[in-house]
């Protein structure tokens, strides 16, 4: 078993690289203008303590810039944190810090307003980025943040408003933060919140933000242990879903059965109910350990608004994450999603006695799956072994749901090094689009962004 999250398709680079004009077999189509970017834990060191943990290390972000149906450039620069920064004999950026929180934003890279966020949970704010991905230094969005942001956002696609969860071990409420679409904060409402529990992501519908308080926790004697991430499972927190509602910011809370959710694929209202749908884990952070507590699934959450009951319905018992969609459908109902099953991931994710050996055929082929909600049914782009292949991130084209792309770093063994794979979303199991072939290699990380110019 390994030693480290950071070997195998986790294992770091070590140099930033900037290529020009890269190699591209098919035709990127022409509207794809903008760049893709993701980002991901990439430790310095694998010496430091932080390197112990896939939710630590030092942020790192992957970029390729597509113009005109050319592939213009890729770069990946560390996120310059203070500390990162000084170890690299630069000196820090200034900027706006919450509580000395100044560490690694190495979990999502978004667009808002024109500018470019490096973004990170638990206290920290996000660190924006140059258009070439250098650091500018840790934002408050102009004094609007009143403490730390939170790694997922959600777009209102109807008002171009950008929400957010942030939560913070030293508070006793998660905050929720509006972002208007020209960059400022207009909305800042704190929601009560016992036992500091980690929040990774939230849902938005058109009606309602949601809120998953559930039974992992900020853990004290964890802490007073060394771990560098001292949050455990916690048997004495309920797990319930909130209803907050956007117009009054009153919540409502329902009871589900303990689990743990890092990522949700989408939510809306129906009727009487609202639909959620999210990877689902069993238990999480077992003892304080990421890889104990059994594998995720896509399940869907049905909130009675009516009996106050949710009911669970199972969409697919395969292991998977890094759930995206149609993000022109936000909070609305759709019909498809896209999530990634890969061999490190798994083995990051499962209990850590089980052998390889046990493991289903299909976590060794690196599988891409596309789900059609509606009739139930999925489609599979497996891409071999050693492929590693990250997040899929769709890129609307027409008008249809599924009319336009799905793109995904996907590591090439026979060059050493990775692609960018760009998949017709109707056609998701023929021929990419276009690859774009870049000159390194992109280690596993977490998520990404198309964002257009």
């Amino acid at each position: 078993m390994k030693t480290t999250p950071f070997s195998g398709g986790f294992a770091p680079v070590t140099d930033e690289i900037t290529a020009f004009d890269l190699e591209v077999t098919g035709r990127i189509p022409a509207e794809l203008n903008g760049r893709y970017l993701r980002n991901g834990p990439n430790p310095l060191s694998l010496d430091d303590p932080s390197a112990g943990h896939l939710f630590l290390g030092e942020g790192m972000v992957h970029g390729v810039r597509l113009r005109e149906g050319r592939a213009e450039w890729y770069r990946n620069r560390w996120v310059r944190s203070a500390r990162l920064a000084e170890r690299l004999g630069e000196r820090p950026r200034p900027g706006p810090v919450h509580a000395d929180m100044d560490f690694a934003a190495n979990t999502h890279v978004i667009g808002v307003a024109g500018r470019t966020f490096a973004t990170v949970e638990a206290g920290a704010r996000p660190y924006e980025l140059g258009y070439e991905l250098d650091t500018i230094g840790p934002c408050d969005f102009d004094g609007g943040l009143p403490g730390g942001y939170a790694a997922h956002t959600h777009l209102d696609p109807a008002s171009g408003e950008l929400h957010a969860l942030a939560y913070f071990f030293g508070w006793d409420h998660h905050q929720h933060i509006v972002i208007d679409p020209k960059g400022a904060v207009t909305q800042v409402r704190d929601i009560p919140i016992a036992d500091a529990p980690m929040l990774h992501d939230f849902a938005l519908t058109e009606r309602y933000v949601v809120i998953y308080d559930l039974p992992v926790t900020f853990s004290m004697a964890h802490a007073e242990r060394g771990h560098v991430l001292p949050y455990a499972w916690n048997e004495d927190h309920p797990s319930r879903i909130g209803l907050m509602s956007r117009a009054s910011g009153e919540v409502r809370w329902f009871e589900v059965d303990p689990c743990w959710v890092f990522h949700t694929l989408n939510a809306y209202d129906d009727g009487d109910e609202v639909v959620v749908d999210v990877v689902r884990y069993p238990k999480r952070f077992v003892d304080a350990r990421l890889d104990v507590g059994g594998t995720p699934t896509l399940d869907r959450w049905r909130i009675g608004l009516t009996s106050g009951k949710v009911t669970q319905t199972r969409l697919d018992d395969r292991a998977q994450e890094f759930p995206r969609m149609d993000e022109r459908l936000t909070g609305r109902p759709y019909r498809y999603g896209y999530t990634s099953s890969t061999l490190d991931l798994y083995e990051a994710i499962h209990p850590a006695d089980t052998e390889l050996e046990d493991l289903p055929d299909e976590a060794f082929d690196n599988t891409l799956i596309k789900h059609d909600l509606v009739s139930g049914t999925q489609e599979s782009r497996s891409l071999g072994r050693e492929a590693y292949v990250g997040e899929p991130v769709f890129v609307g084209s027409g008008e249809a749901e599924d009319d336009g792309y799905v793109l995904a770093y996907v590591n090439n063994p026979a060059r050493g090094a990775a692609d960018l794979v760009i998949l017709s979303a109707q056609d998701f199991t023929g021929e990419p689009v276009a690859t774009v072939h870049l000159p390194a290699r992109v280690p596993l990380g977490f998520h990404g962004s198309w964002i257009a110019d």
